[in-house]
């Protein structure tokens, strides 16, 4: 079994594009569940790849809302605790829309949300960091429905690479940044070529694999990250990473999942190597 082409990291079958109502609900009851008691004791490895502070207050009940898989009430939450809580409210919009929305203009309309949101916040504040990581999150998987190509030539890539270098320079220990950023470089060389990826836009594969083992030695147990490097390797350097991207996809297969998110990213992985 081999891991499936890299095309965007979703969840998300077609439906009806006109169809309205509520976000789509975890489709898995076997998740860890959170209350406001226990999130903080299990907040280190919950946020081991961001470096999040523990939320106070009503955020805290957002924040096990999120991890319990609602991320329709924890995005809710958020809102209604701006500015404070739009670090919540763009991270559960953001990995439902990646994950589980079904409708593919709800689904680019929320990433703008979460871009637009994360944008106001950075020009009041350049060093904001969940902020740069969200903007970055946001728009690198509106540029992949829109086409990697055209985002590149819409500048979306130069925000994009922009983001993350100064939220690495800014949180050296940064997990998810340090794949993203690789994932970058990846998505890059793979629609334009290494030559034209290296003297225009700045990545390199070799940039790109040196940030993947970064990032999984930042946190050695994200499935997400086994997965973006699995389809990294394959971007960067097609078939003949075969077994490697498929062990990669089979180590997240049999991490057992701290939470909603990553008990979607195992899914997918398992879902991967059936494919």
């Amino acid at each position: 079994m081999n891991p499936p082409p890299p095309d965007p990291l979703s969840l998300l079958s077609p439906r009806d594009p006109d169809a309205v109502g509520q976000w789509t609900r975890l489709p898995y009851r076997d998740g860890p569940r959170f209350n406001v008691s226990d999130l903080h004791l299990h907040w280190p490895r919950l946020h081991v790849g961001q470096e999040l502070p523990p939320p106070q207050g009503p955020l805290a009940e957002g924040w096990a809302l999120y991890h319990s898989g609602d991320f329709e009430r924890a995005a809710a939450l958020g809102l209604a605790h701006a500015p404070e809580g739009l670090a919540l409210a763009n991270q559960a919009t953001a990995i439902y829309a990646n994950y589980l929305e079904p409708r593919e203009s709800v689904r680019q309309a929320l990433f703008k949300q979460v871009a637009e949101r994360a944008t106001a916040q950075i020009a009041s504040d350049p060093d904001h960091c969940q902020a740069l990581y969200w903007q970055a999150y946001a728009l690198g998987r509106y540029s992949q429905g829109i086409s990697v190509a055209r985002a590149l030539a819409q500048g979306l890539g130069t925000k994009v690479k922009g983001a993350l270098e100064h939220l690495i320079e800014l949180r050296p220990q940064h997990a998810d940044a340090h794949v993203a950023l690789a994932a970058f470089h990846a998505e890059v060389i793979d629609k334009v070529g290494s030559l034209v990826g290296r003297m225009t836009y700045g990545v390199r594969a070799d940039a790109a694999v040196s940030l993947f083992e970064r990032g999984l030695q930042l946190n050695p147990r994200s499935a997400s990250a086994l997965i973006e490097y699995a389809r990294g390797l394959l971007m960067l350097h097609g078939d003949s990473c075969m077994p490697e991207a498929t062990r990669l996809y089979e180590r997240a297969a049999h991490l057992e999942p701290a939470d909603a998110r990553e008990r979607l990213d195992v899914e997918l992985a398992r879902a991967g190597l059936i494919d």
